[in-house]
């Protein structure tokens, strides 16, 4: 066994990285706070600037965007979201686990009811409710503490992606216009994501619904109003009734593994003739409901046939590590056991790491386009391309054997 093959991935991307030129070895030395802080001072006029545009109340963009600060903690954050950093057991399993199995199934039970009748008017099953709800905020016990307005307008002014929560700054403050809270009240995560379902500025003012009749929509205090703004929201991204967001498979010993991934659809009975089963080995169903296969931890982890449901949970958050867990516990809650086939347990990888891999496979003439270090589809078909020409197996998951590999081929 060589020596890249005994380490851990963290350790031999270090090694590695001394040994490919950076496409962009010049970057700008981070700007130190100060720097920074009068940055933001010069942009909150400009936002302003903005709000006055849109017609919004000048009392409201004096006040409230004028009482804005940065907030060093929120661009911290937003460098290093779990959905982009962390592998797929951890994910899963801090995310889908018992305590929050057994607290989910018991509040099931508990909201049935009103869950139920939301079943009957939006199409949305009450599992899908609580795991959501699950997912978001632990079942209500964390709904954020941190200042929206504060957070908006930080994201706003750092350029990664100003003009998204721009308006989405634009959006909170016409809930401030209309009395739902204000800049002392309104708090949330620190994306300026709000409530019991963590709803942005934009969903809560165009689907946020009164569900317990008292006038108004607080996702904050109502669990009526929460969750039946969560089966309008779903409604509205597509959700189909009377279909599961997937399940898990068993593929065929010569799976071809570039048909795995979102952008391969075809019909289920398609699927089935080529082998694949459900997990216990029995026929899937022969069906023309389009659907795709998922490895998301490569092709010795679990594998799941997803349908149109699991795109219209990743409207709500573009993770698919997000959407299969959202599955999972909603399936979890409603009874069912846990994975047949676990996922490895593999090393983490930061964005570093990932920009490393992206800029070795663009060097290699596989184009990942501009390295950003998150590892996403076209990241993942170029490594499963690189793969294919060496005759592995094209999962497109960065395993040691793969970093071996692109170390090879960068330096041969």
């Amino acid at each position: 066994m060589t020596l890249i093959k005994k380490m851990n991935i963290a350790t031999a991307l270090a090694l590695l990285s001394f040994s490919v030129t950076p496409l962009y070895a010049e970057e700008a030395p981070a700007p130190v706070a100060a720097d920074v802080e009068a940055e933001f001072k010069r942009c909150v006029p400009r936002l302003q600037q903005r709000a006055r545009a849109e017609k919004i109340a000048d009392d409201v963009v004096e006040k409230q965007l004028g009482a804005v600060q940065y907030v060093a903690r929120v661009i911290e954050l937003d460098r290093r979201q779990p959905e982009f950093s962390e592998t797929f057991y951890n994910y899963l399993t801090l995310r889908v686990n018992d305590q929050r199995i057994t607290q989910g199934r018991e509040l099931l039970k508990k909201h049935y009811d009103l869950l139920l009748k939301l079943t009957h008017q939006y199409g949305v099953p009450p599992q899908y409710i609580v795991s959501f709800w699950g997912l978001e905020t632990n079942f209500g016990t964390y709904l954020g503490k941190m200042n929206v307005l504060d957070s908006l307008a930080t994201l706003a002014c750092d350029p990664r992606r100003s003009e998204f929560f721009t308006k989405e700054l634009m959006e909170a403050l016409r809930l401030v216009e209309t009395g739902v809270a204000d800049h002392d009240t309104m708090l949330g995560s620190w994306a300026g994501a709000m409530g019991n379902m963590q709803f942005m500025p934009s969903a809560y003012r165009r689907f946020a619904v009164d569900g317990d009749g008292d006038g108004k929509a607080d996702l904050w205090n109502s669990l009526p109003d929460a969750f039946t703004s969560a089966a309008n929201f779903l409604q509205h991204l597509g959700w189909e009734k009377e279909v599961r967001w997937g399940r898990e498979i068993r593929l065929p010993e010569k799976f071809d593994y570039a048909l795995a991934g979102r952008d391969v659809t075809k019909p289920l009975k398609e699927w089935s003739r080529m082998g694949i089963t459900d997990v216990t080995g029995n026929a899937l169903p022969e069906l023309d409901l389009k659907s795709s296969v998922i490895i998301p931890a490569g092709h010795n982890g679990p594998s799941f046939m997803v349908y149109d449901n699991f795109h219209v949970i990743m409207d709500w958050n573009r993770s698919e590590f997000y959407a299969i867990a959202v599955g999972r516990l909603a399936d979890r809650i409603n009874g069912a056991g846990a994975l047949k086939v676990p996922p490895p347990q593999t090393e983490r990888m930061n964005r570093d790491d990932v920009r490393w891999i992206q800029e070795a496979l663009n060097s290699l003439g596989y184009d990942t386009g501009e390295p950003d270090g998150i590892f996403g589809s076209r990241t993942k078909r170029a490594l499963r391309d690189f793969q294919k020409s060496k005759n592995m197996v094209a999962d497109g998951f960065p395993s040691e054997e793969v970093i071996a590999r692109l170390k090879a081929g960068i330096t041969s």
